[in-house]
């Protein structure tokens, strides 16, 4: 585990997803009003596309100081951003809708795809992004940071000409709009942009969002807010649902990587191989995950990537902020087991909660138990969270733990907690490993 004093240091890194992002929006403004980050401090925060559009709004305010006021001050401007990027009028919605149903119907090869290139820059909507995000950011008040007096932003992109990853980092680099349209740049969308000396492309191709640079901040824990999901409930048939999970596992691919490479360092970590000494250090991973079900057109699949709608990009910011109830909820009930907290552990559970458990944990009643007649044995030890492999909170809470016998045999297992929308555990699954 970390050795630092002090407050916890919590870096944050933003999944890219388009409009999908809005559910990231959601997500941070309920956790910067509510009282989350209390007793932490925010080092940093990177994104990709969508998401580093929400990493620079929100850091924007919190550069100029990490305490409620400015939290809160975050909070207001990542909803303006939103609710200013939202599509409302009459010929912005009717424009919108074209520009999903074109998507989706290209997908499905019935509508030929088009070059950027082919549309004058006028009209290309490269100076409307531009004006957007200059409406919610001042970028003339910002300056590299190379004395990291601020908390770091990193916005991931790709260079087009020689295919290297790119994450343009407030510590180095005068964060400019050109830099966030290059991370957002999809290229069916808009021509590749022309910044810092590279042609850029969307970070989707890249690091998706930027992660192991982050660490460079020396954060005792790192929470990802992942839009494409990891797992789905049956075997994509149409073209739509191939396509759709097609583009969910590429843009998963850099992010799995890099946390399977902290997870590792973890390990070694924790089983001596490695020493804090040589520069090494134990970082929790997090994983607040978009659940599958808050997107579930079999029409539209990922070209609802696109849509603006203004009721559509309200509901992703509410999904996220029941979301983040959930993930602070499983972040109660995990402190309480760890520090054997009585009292913080029945104020995580609901009442009615239940209990199921099977090998390699203590057999229980097949159809459950209450939950509240086990929280002894929770507290006794029955199992200890193993903070070497990333906890995911999606439609449940998933850990994995450590489980010793009194014979002194050890086992790996899972623990997997439901939670309702105030984030008290209302079931909680003991089973295997996997």
């Amino acid at each position: 585990m970390s050795t630092s004093v002090g407050p916890r240091r919590i870096a944050i890194a933003c999944q890219g997803g388009g409009s999908h992002t809005a559910f990231t929006a959601g997500v941070l403004a309920r956790m910067l009003r509510t009282g989350a980050f209390d007793g932490t401090e925010i080092v940093g925060l990177s994104g990709t596309s969508g998401g580093a559009i929400c990493a620079l709004v929100a850091w924007d305010r919190l550069r100029h100081g990490d305490d409620p006021e400015h939290r809160a001050a975050a909070a207001d401007a990542l909803e303006a951003f939103w609710a200013d990027n939202a599509a409302r009028g009459p010929i912005a919605r009717l424009q919108n809708a074209g520009m999903v149903w074109a998507g989706a119907l290209q997908g499905l090869g019935l509508l030929p795809a088009s070059t950027p290139y082919a549309i004058p820059r006028p009209i290309d909507g490269t100076r409307q992004f531009l004006e957007l995000l200059g409406r919610h950011v001042d970028f003339d008040a910002i300056a590299a940071d190379p004395a990291g007096r601020e908390p770091l932003l990193l916005l991931g992109a790709v260079d087009v000409l020689d295919g290297r990853f790119r994450a343009f980092s407030s510590r180095t680099d005068t964060i400019s709009g050109e830099m966030v349209l290059a991370s957002a740049a999809i290229p069916n969308l808009f021509r590749a942009v022309h910044a810092d000396g590279g042609v850029y492309w969307d970070g989707l191709f890249s690091q998706n969002p930027p992660v192991r640079d982050l660490l460079d901040t020396d954060p005792d824990e790192l929470w990802v807010i992942q839009i494409n999901p990891s797992r789905i409930r049956s075997e994509p048939r149409t073209l739509v649902e191939i396509s759709e999970r097609r583009n969910a596992l590429a843009g998963n691919l850099s992010l799995n990587q890099e946390l399977g490479f902290i997870e590792t360092i973890d390990r070694l970590l924790a089983d001596g191989e490695l020493r804090p000494e040589a520069g090494y250090r134990h970082v929790t991973v997090r994983i607040l995950e978009m659940p599958s079900s808050v997107i579930a057109s079999r029409i539209l699949g990922s070209a609802s990537k696109l849509n603006r709608d203004g009721a559509f990009l309200e509901r992703l910011q509410r999904r996220g902020a029941t979301q983040a109830d959930r993930f602070l909820g499983a972040l109660a009930f995990e402190r309480a087991v760890r520090e054997r907290d009585a009292a913080g552990l029945a104020a995580a559970i609901a009442p009615d909660a239940r209990l199921w458990s099977t090998a390699p944990f203590r057999e229980r009643a097949p159809g459950g138990s209450p939950l509240a007649d086990a929280v002894g044995e929770i507290l006794a030890g029955e199992f200890a969270i193993d903070t070497t492999r990333k906890q995911v909170a999606r439609d449940d809470a998933v850990w994995a733990v450590r489980i010793s016998s009194p014979d002194g045999d050890r086992a790996e297992g899972l623990a997997r907690a439901t939670l309702d929308a105030q984030g008290r555990v209302t079931a909680l699954r003991l089973g295997p490993a996997g």
